[in-house]
């Protein structure tokens, strides 16, 4: 039986672009077990991850700014500006990127936190038991509790 050949880092590092778009961090942390198994098989030609993803940004294929506006874009219908501010940290965005779209997720936060209750729920609470459950709910999907406040208040859709 044949072995099938490793991919190289670079090619590695292509098929995952081209699936979706990644942060520098993310990238590097997936590329990272295999360029340690690239140089212990390869001592004498030591692979640098550095390198090669210095070499991708600038080519224009790894964009942070791209990822972080990515990412946005899919989570802002189903998250506060709290979790998507989380969760880009985690992917390793840099501040000054979460700071330039912070503006817009705040402008569309109630809007969005509207959205995520009317379709998980629809109907105000009838007792502070419900009420606690919604805003525990709403919590759990990023949103601040002056939003939470304003959603629960009334059932108007119409923006304040």
């Amino acid at each position: 039986m044949r072995k099938k050949p490793e991919l190289s880092l670079r090619t590695r590092a292509l098929q995952y672009l081209a699936r979706r778009e990644y942060s520098r961090a993310e990238l590097r942390g997936k590329l990272l077990p295999h360029a340690q198994i690239e140089a212990d098989f390869e001592q004498a030609h030591p692979v640098d991850l550095d390198a090669l993803l210095d070499d991708l940004t600038a080519r224009g294929w790894l964009s942070d700014a791209r990822a972080a506006s990515q990412f946005v874009h899919a989570k802002r219908s189903r998250f506060g500006t709290q979790r998507i501010t989380h969760e880009l940290h985690q992917r390793g965005i840099g501040d000054e990127l979460i700071d330039a779209v912070l503006p817009a997720l705040q402008e569309s936060e109630l809007e969005a936190a509207r959205d995520v209750w009317q379709r998980k729920f629809g109907a105000l609470p009838k007792d502070a038991k419900e009420k606690a459950r919604q805003m525990r709910f709403l919590q759990s999907r990023g949103f601040g509790f002056e939003v939470i406040f304003k959603v629960l208040q009334t059932n108007d859709t119409s923006p304040d």
